[in-house]
């Protein structure tokens, strides 16, 4: 098995070269990885400390890496942080502006073994930590050969994944390679065990530390507060089509709201069809005078990066991407302890939270039209919207800590 992964990591390389000269995300995933060693070893020249490296998948993956980072920061001061990315669309939006508590950020090298060999001899981690799932064998398993210890963190496995299936052999050694897996959940954790990994324990979802951080210091939009004018406000985030078309009969027909409206991609022609298709007057936040905000109802955020703190405006939220590709993050409007809607779950294992949102009372699942107003409507109800918000407040109290958690298991460990 370890043959054929080795072949087809090569394969993959050797394909994505031929997309290099594009703007496709998979040619950016390959220039972007042009001159990683060169900027590792200047950093290394000048830096001789000891480096912990952090790898992540893509942002949602480094969304839930920043508590337990910070919370590394405080206990190993001394030592910088690395943290790769193996997506362009992760990579490019982090890399905009600074990042707290993190010293160098990079793409991860394909993972072949002459890369593993080049990065590992350059970086000479002290730690190394990886996030959720995105696990490649080879440095992993060099890394173990070199004992580096080794942490997984935010795991959230299925029993239909390549580890629990009789021919994933090869795959069950890269996770017992690590020192210690922290999970999610329970389930992971017994699917972990079923398997004879016996170094694990149950931290729970890094993300409610990262999302109550936000909503303890969200950032300012003094003129969006000329646009809320005292006006209970939903807000829609990352909006697709699909969830347009179930969300815009609901708007034209309740004038007691105002409405933001952040769509998952960026497209003015798309932003343009929405606000004609919606019958009140609307405004993006790019052409906003604020001498006008008080008399529109609609914002459209036609920008990236203001979506986790809108929140702090919403009565009501709805979080899309359900119908489609996957449900975005319905934990950041929860921190602000807001009522969250989003669409029927095509595969409900992925996306735990939603379930464990609908069972506390705070998370809504919509499979229509209808259903979008009923749920408002209801909530509106006397002390229905009251319960709600402190069931979102229950929630996510009871989930916090979790970074503290994980990085008490690694001092453990070395204490061990």
């Amino acid at each position: 098995m370890k043959v054929l992964y080795d072949f087809s990591v090569w394969a993959m390389s050797g394909m994505l070269q031929l997309t290099k000269g594009g703007k496709s995300k998979l040619a950016r995933l390959v220039k972007g990885r042009e001159g990683v060693f060169d900027q590792l070893q200047t950093f290394r020249n000048g830096f001789s400390g000891k480096i912990v490296w952090f790898h992540v998948a893509s942002l949602g993956e480094y969304e839930q890496a920043k508590p337990v980072i910070a919370a590394l920061k405080k206990t190993y001061a001394d030592s910088a942080v690395l943290v790769t990315f193996f997506s362009p669309s992760g990579y490019e939006n982090v890399i905009k502006k600074s990042q707290p508590n993190v010293d160098i950020i990079t793409y991860l090298p394909f993972d072949t073994n002459s890369n593993v060999q080049q990065f590992l001899n350059i970086v000479k981690p002290e730690i190394v930590f990886f996030v959720k799932y995105d696990l490649w064998a080879n440095y992993i398993l060099e890394a173990k050969n070199r004992q580096i210890p080794l942490f997984l963190f935010s795991a959230s496995m299925r029993k239909e994944q390549v580890y629990f299936q009789s021919y994933g052999g090869f795959f069950r050694k890269v996770l017992k390679s690590f020192d210690h897996i922290f999970t999610q959940n329970k389930q992971t954790e017994d699917l972990l065990r079923k398997i004879e990994v016996e170094q694990v324990s149950i931290a729970g979802d890094t993300r409610f530390d990262n999302v109550q951080a936000i909503s303890e210091n969200p950032k300012k939009f003094p003129k969006l507060e000329s646009f809320v004018n005292g006006a209970p406000v939903i807000v829609i985030g990352s909006a697709w089509q699909e969830d347009m078309d179930l969300i815009i009969p609901f708007i034209n027909k309740y004038s007691q709201y105002k409405y933001i409206i952040a769509p998952h991609d960026i497209d003015q022609k798309v932003i343009d069809t929405w606000s004609k298709a919606i019958n009140k007057s609307s405004i993006k936040y790019s052409e906003i005078k604020e001498a006008e905000l008080d008399k529109k109802e609609v914002l459209f955020i036609d920008n990236v990066g203001m979506l986790s703190s809108l929140y702090q405006f919403a009565h009501i939220a709805y979080v899309g991407g359900a119908f489609g590709k996957g449900l975005h993050n319905i934990l950041e409007p929860l921190a602000f302890r807001v009522p969250v809607l989003f669409g029927k779950l095509k595969k409900v294992s992925k996306f735990p939270e939603a379930a464990i949102s609908q069972g506390a009372g705070c998370g809504f699942e919509i499979v229509d039209a209808a259903s979008f107003e009923k749920i408002i409507v209801d909530l509106e109800a006397i002390n229905a919207y009251k319960k709600a918000a402190k069931s979102a407040d229950v929630l996510v109290r009871e989930n916090l800590g979790s970074a503290q958690k994980i990085i008490s298991g690694v001092k453990k460990s070395f204490n061990e």
